[in-house]
């Protein structure tokens, strides 16, 4: 079977007041053209499918929308929510999905609503799994578990380290595995990963982070979470359909897997087209950055830091603007000769934001279990 993996869609997300609804619809519909080139039987979400709790109509459109033509006539489409979605209004529309070969794990128990005559279909599943065939008597075991904590999972606070309780969960998951080519599809921080801007940081600074070694050696884990396309040992994380930070790359992309005997392997990485590149640039005067805005075009939304030695004047911002319709932000950084430039705090994470006021209140650096107690009590109250 040929397996396609993505994740990290954040339908509705927005860059100010930039609109990134077009630029995720023509991605989408990239995915859903590779899918037909390349032969693919089943499509992996790993979570983050909207951006908010309470996305648009018009995402929630699109997702519809989109997740149909994925399916098309003869494949499946399996989907985690992840920590961005609200699992039970993403899985809510769970039975009418699956008559288009659309099966949602959103946090509740799942089960099959009727036997389906697709070539691509579940044939069984529980809880927490479904196992896909096709019509040449192939099967791929699915541990679906949706992005994993105590509220989502309607558990009690334990005692239980949260890598334990994942490993639990994880457990609990393949109950139903009886061999074959084997999947875990979540959404999960795994310690040791490449972090960019536009994940929470609350959920970086240890809380909610797994080790590696929670996952089954058996198996192909398909993850979501982080925006950067990588891998650490037998997880792999697809990367977001978009680039959502001006300090993450710009080559998304997806996995194509293959099955091959029990085990499961990434055959190709495929760059994702229909997104417009995110880029940071710099310049000494609002002359000079105007000059170098209209060198870029409009297949760009720009970031551009001034270096001044006075502040910004309203009519210079709108000269700015004017070169370039993508320009998202202008930081001016202002300082007088000789002094270093003061950083700021709309780009500072939590954890350097505590440090600063801590230094503030006592004029030392909290040390770094205070660090990790203030980072799990704002991961628990979010």
């Amino acid at each position: 079977m040929r397996i396609l993996h993505t994740s990290d869609w954040h339908l509705g997300k927005r860059i100010k007041e930039f609109e990134r609804l077009p630029e995720q619809a023509a991605a989408l519909d990239f995915l859903a053209e590779v899918c037909d080139e390349k032969g693919v039987d089943l499509v992996l979400v790993a979570g983050d499918v909207f951006d908010t709790f309470l996305p648009p109509a018009e995402a929630e459109e699109l997702f519809f929308r989109a997740a149909k033509k994925l399916a098309g006539t003869a494949r499946a489409v399996v989907i985690v929510s992840g920590n961005h979605d609200d699992g039970v209004r993403l899985a809510s529309s769970a039975p009418l999905a699956e008559s288009d070969g659309v099966y949602l794990f959103g946090g509740r128990p799942f089960s099959l609503s009727a036997p389906s005559s697709r070539p691509v279909r579940a044939v069984e599943a529980g809880e927490d799994y479904v196992v896909i065939g096709n019509a040449a008597g192939e099967r791929v075991y699915i541990n679906a578990l949706p992005y994993p904590n105590e509220a989502r999972l309607k558990e009690e606070k334990s005692e239980e380290s949260y890598p334990e309780r994942v490993s639990r969960w994880i457990a609990k998951g393949d109950e139903g595995y009886k061999g074959g080519p084997h999947i875990l599809l979540t959404h999960l921080f795994v310690a040791g990963g490449q972090v960019s801007d536009s994940e929470r940081s609350i959920e970086l600074g240890g809380a909610r982070a797994v080790p590696a070694s929670v996952f089954p050696e058996n198996c192909y884990v398909a993850l979501g979470h982080l925006h950067r396309r990588q891998s650490i040992g037998n997880a792999h994380y697809s990367g977001s359909l978009l680039q959502y930070s001006f300090d993450e790359t710009p080559d998304k992309s997806v996995y194509l897997l293959e099955t091959e005997g029990d085990s499961i392997k990434i055959a190709e990485k495929i760059p994702v087209r229909g997104g417009k590149q995110l880029i940071r640039l710099e310049a000494n005067s609002p002359e000079d950055g105007a000059a170098l805005l209209g060198r870029y075009g409009e297949e760009y939304l720009i970031e551009l830091t001034l270096h001044l030695d006075r502040p910004l004047l309203r009519e210079e911002m709108t000269r700015l603007k004017e070169a370039h319709g993508g320009l998202v932000s202008v930081i001016p950084d202002v300082s007088a000769a000789g002094e270093a430039p003061v950083r700021m705090r709309s780009r500072m994470s939590d954890e350097e934001l505590f440090v600063e006021y801590y230094r503030f209140k006592y004029a030392k650096d909290p040390d770094d279990e205070l660090k990790a107690a203030f980072l799990k009590l704002l991961a628990e109250e979010t």
